[in-house]
């Protein structure tokens, strides 16, 4: 009886022990260290952080896995939790309320992760939070607040991202740094702050004058990792250490170029320049008349623009460069060079008049020819399968608004169409044309023929039906094919010596074909052409439908 009682008394011993403990996830492990219970899953395969960690974990680990994301209440259960190490993991989003829940948090590693950006007012839930540890990221930008609610932080890793500019308010914003800069604050009360900032392309231009500045200025409590941050950029600071650069003040662009009016006459090159000093480095965009022309294949008034050039003729300084070949009297007008950095922008308008020759013109010349007294862009700018949209530009040398003619053919459709266009009018859609057919369309003054280059050349596509109808009709072609070389050779003088209509045939053969499957008589020879004109009549359902017209001559056909 003793030895019964002494074994159910252990029983009741480890079934306790047992109930005691949490339970651990399947793969990973769990241990008792000396701030509490702790839960690593290295390497496991895990989708997402798991809902049912255990409130008594002080420590979660979960490194090298699939992670992708800290979605809202990933811990609600975990009001105790002080180190969260998610490293080497594949995060990419930190939803706002991910750390919702853990006010207890003191440690935040995401080492090695994808975070482009960190939702920073996250860390309104965690006061206590003293280490934050984001390197190995690719995090490009800090807002000027973001370190506001890291009251506690004495720790903050941002090395080897992807920050380029960073405002030192960024810094003289963050709470701890200002409690350890007031007067009243021995530097033994408080621990240093120490930040890491290397490894980063930082971009020295006048944007990151403060950061320069704050880093030179840096003394105790503040810690820098590695007070050798290098410049990455621009290529006058590639390499240079911080310590060691002298940076400028930002100013918005100030334009200027050698001439504001610009003369020529038609078919002379021209080049207008515009020179931009700012800092940051300005970048620089052109406007001009014929700007809507851009997006076709690079070719300002139907002409091939050699591209704008631009190079920086020393610090801060840009020169443009924008070549006009053979210019036309279209191309007269005001071109705005547009210069522009994180400052400002301004602008400067040039104007290009282009004169008519007094002379003949060279035969390469590009003038508006004499016979048209226009000049005329005509583009294909959306084409389908039975449908094409024309756009153009038509500008006619004369006082009084001009009318124009759009010719529209094609040799293999038979198709001809003369639309007359008004002014004002620069498109034109047709959406009946044949699939697979070579069409010409050209644009002139009205009641002149088109002259050479006011034309454009296009194809339509082909469609799966019509390519299915033309296989039925070869198909057709061969069975009738096959019928006639099995009629005896009289047969064939009789359909040669009869009249032959091909259309009526064909008709009384699609009639046939609904009453009677087998083949039909012998197909007499055409000569009048007719066939082509009914490429799918006895396609079912696409051709000719058998009315009670239809049967009443079939009937009095076959009386006779």
């Amino acid at each position: 009886m003793a030895s019964v009682f002494h074994h159910f008394l252990l029983v009741l011993v480890f079934l306790d022990t047992h109930a005691a403990q949490p339970f651990c996830l399947p793969g990973c492990t769990c241990s008792e260290e000396s701030f509490g219970r702790t839960l690593q899953c290295i390497s496991v395969s895990l989708g997402k952080i798991p809902g049912n960690l255990s409130e008594e974990f002080k420590q979660v680990r979960i490194e090298n896995s699939p992670l992708f994301e800290m979605p809202q209440g990933s811990f609600i259960n975990m009001s105790t939790l002080e180190y969260l190490w998610l490293n080497f993991n594949n995060i990419s989003v930190i939803h706002l309320g991910a750390l919702e829940h853990l006010p207890e948090l003191r440690e935040l590693r995401l080492e090695g992760n994808r975070l482009r950006s960190v939702p920073w007012t996250a860390f309104r839930a965690t006061p206590l939070l003293r280490v934050l540890d984001l390197k190995r990221n690719k995090i490009d930008a800090l807002p000027e607040l973001a370190l506001q609610f890291l009251v506690s932080l004495t720790y903050l890793d941002l090395s080897s991202n992807r920050l380029t500019v960073v405002s030192r308010s960024v810094f003289l914003n963050w709470p701890a740094y200002l409690k350890r800069r007031q007067p009243d604050c021995g530097a033994g009360i408080l621990s240093s702050l120490v930040v890491a900032l290397h490894d980063n392309p930082w971009v020295c231009d006048c944007r990151l004058r403060g950061l320069v500045q704050f880093v030179k200025s840096i003394t105790l409590p503040v810690i820098l990792v590695n007070s050798y941050l290098i410049c990455r950029g621009p290529l006058s600071k590639a390499g240079q250490i911080f310590h060691e650069t002298e940076l400028s003040a930002c100013m918005k662009p100030q334009i200027s170029t050698p001439s504001a009016n610009v003369t020529i006459r038609v078919g002379q090159n021209v080049t207008l320049r515009c020179l931009a000093q700012a800092s940051p480095s300005p970048s620089i965009a052109w406007t001009y008349p014929l700007s809507m022309w851009r997006e076709f294949d690079g070719l300002l008034g139907g002409k091939h623009l050699t591209p704008v050039l631009t190079s920086s003729t020393g610090e801060d300084t840009a020169l443009s460069e924008l070549a006009i070949p053979a210019a036309h009297l279209v191309d007269s007008g005001n071109y705005t060079c547009m210069a522009s950095n994180s400052i400002g922008k301004s602008t400067l308008v040039i104007s290009l008049h282009v004169q008519p020759a007094q002379a003949l013109h060279a035969p390469d010349s590009l003038s508006i020819p004499s016979e048209g007294n226009a000049y005329i862009d005509l583009r294909v700018v959306k084409q389908t399968v039975h449908g094409i949209l024309l756009e153009w530009l038509a500008v006619a040398d004369t006082s009084e608004e001009e009318w124009f003619t759009l010719h529209i053919a094609s040799d293999e459709a038979f198709r001809k169409e003369v639309v007359h266009v008004g002014p004002g009018i620069n498109t034109y859609a047709v959406d009946d044309l044949l699939p697979g057919t070579k069409y010409e369309a050209c644009l002139s003054l009205k009641g002149q023929p088109p002259h050479q280059g006011q034309c454009v050349v296009f194809v339509t596509g082909r469609d799966g039906g019509g390519l299915e109808a033309r296989e039925r009709l070869l198909h057709v072609t061969v069975v009738l094919c096959v019928v006639l070389l099995a009629v005896p050779v009289g047969a064939y003088a009789w359909a040669a010596q009869g009249p032959c209509s091909c259309s009526k045939w064909v008709l009384r053969y699609c009639l046939h074909c609904r009453k009677d499957p087998s083949c039909p008589p012998a197909a007499p020879q055409c000569r009048d052409g007719s066939f082509r004109e009914h490429p799918a009549v006895c396609d079912d359902g696409e051709g000719h439908t058998d009315t009670e017209g239809d049967k009443e001559k079939e009937g009095a056909e076959e009386n006779s």
